[in-house]
């Protein structure tokens, strides 16, 4: 399975940093929104809940977060409709449209079938698979994107993912996985990981 990911951008989207000081402190009040349809071993709302909010101070990102963790159907069903791709993805992060920024930084949506193969694959927990997905969903929400910055939101990744004690971040590894699974040109092209972006039109 080739893991993907998603940041929808909404017509007219607006800055998700709060300007002033009486927004920020509202945006600091609320709590992020973690719902866990599929259960994680290691893993429960509060403690997701919790780093999410401290991925989102390091990264200055302002405003609730809400994040889903569900199974590869509901991703595929989401994939399906926010970007035409009837296949099932790791994580899609919806930055909030011009109605609804009234405090909402944005959604996510996680895999919880897809974390834990790659967690499999890669040695390490579920929980700590599901981190770095979430980790990589909120930087697509504060606005960085692998697909055009030339490596920008991978060096953040790379920096925030030692800073919070995660294994390879999800560009990092799907650079290394190509090299890994890279066939000889004799064979057929390589197999490994890529990471896309689809933008909504009007």
């Amino acid at each position: 399975m080739r893991p993907s990911c998603l940041r929808l951008v909404l017509p007219e989207e607006k800055p998700l940093a709060a300007t002033d000081t009486k927004k920020r402190a509202q945006c600091a009040k609320k709590k992020n929104l973690v719902i866990l349809r599929k259960p994680v071993a290691g893993l429960s709302d509060t403690g997701l809940a919790k780093f999410v909010a401290r991925a989102s101070r390091a990264i200055k990102l302002r405003g609730t977060v809400n994040v889903l963790v569900t199974g590869s159907s509901e991703l595929r069903s989401l994939n399906r409709r926010f970007r035409g791709k009837d296949q099932p993805t790791d994580v899609l992060s919806f930055p909030p449209g011009p109605i609804f920024v009234n405090g909402l930084a944005g959604d996510i949506a996680i895999s919880a079938d897809i974390a834990k193969q790659n967690a499999r694959r890669l040695g390490h927990s579920a929980a700590q698979e599901i981190k770095v997905l979430a980790l990589h969903g909120l930087l697509h929400l504060v606005g960085y994107d692998h697909e055009s910055d030339q490596g920008v939101m991978a060096g953040k990744e790379r920096q925030l993912r030692r800073s919070l004690g995660l294994p390879l971040g999800l560009i990092e590894r799907s650079g290394q996985t190509e090299m890994l699974t890279k066939k000889p040109p004799a064979k057929a092209a390589g197999g490994g990981a890529r990471s896309t972006r689809a933008t909504r039109s009007r």
